[in-house]
């Protein structure tokens, strides 16, 4: 990725968003393009500015941040999308990600983790905020059950293109990116993607980002 990723923010409480405003402008490779403080307001400026990054507000008024995310990948599914929460429980990651946010970041450590994210989701990755990995991601536990536990989970022979293409697509990336990276065709990922979630009884996105982080594939985003 070349040159700086542009960045437009949306929260509806006034010294917040003012504190990421500063720290945005105060970031060498990011560029600052705007701000709203409703959910229709982020949905037009989305529109206007067709920014890279989008960092939104979960809780904001006339459309949420989940709604605003559904919308923002219908419609310009190249803006990715970090959402800002003080939600640390697992149903809220999961909507997002049904959403199709690329980030999740808790309001408490923006301050720390934001620019790593808006890096992170930037260059087509997928940013989960570090304090919820390993507590909202038990992974093994939540995907097989009480077995894991034991060590007693049957192993699942994946083959190599198999989990290249489930590992790109955990991290965010879209099918077609996916292609371009392994030098194959759209049709290819599309069928190693679903004979992998077939083999492992994964039912959604999420599901696919949980196996992922148990398998310390999301480690190093």
């Amino acid at each position: 990725m070349s040159g700086k990723s542009r960045v437009v923010l949306a929260d509806d409480h006034p010294i917040f968003l003012t504190g990421l405003r500063s720290l945005i402008r105060a970031t060498d490779d990011l560029e600052f393009l705007g701000d709203a403080s409703t959910g229709l307001a982020a949905f037009k400026l989305i529109g206007e500015k067709r920014p890279d990054v989008a960092v939104v507000d979960v809780s904001m008024p006339e459309l949420n941040g989940i709604i605003l995310c559904r919308r923002v990948a219908a419609e310009y599914p190249l803006v990715r999308v970090i959402l800002l929460t003080l939600h640390e429980d697992r149903a809220y990651l999961d909507q997002a990600l049904q959403a199709g946010a690329r980030g999740y970041v808790l309001k408490r450590s923006a301050g720390e983790t934001l620019v790593h994210a808006i890096r992170a989701v930037a260059g087509g990755g997928l940013y989960i905020d570090p304090s919820l990995v390993g507590r909202v991601f038990d992974s093994s536990r939540d995907l097989f059950g009480p077995r894991a536990a034991k060590g007693e989970v049957e192993l699942v022979e994946l083959t190599v293109r198999e989990a290249e293409v489930l590992k790109l697509a955990a991290r965010g990336f879209a099918n077609k990116e996916i292609a371009r990276k392994l030098d194959v065709s759209m049709k290819s990922v599309e069928t190693y993607k679903a004979r992998g979630v077939r083999k492992l009884s994964l039912t959604s996105r999420a599901d696919l980002v949980r196996y992922a982080s148990a398998k310390g594939w999301l480690a190093d985003i």
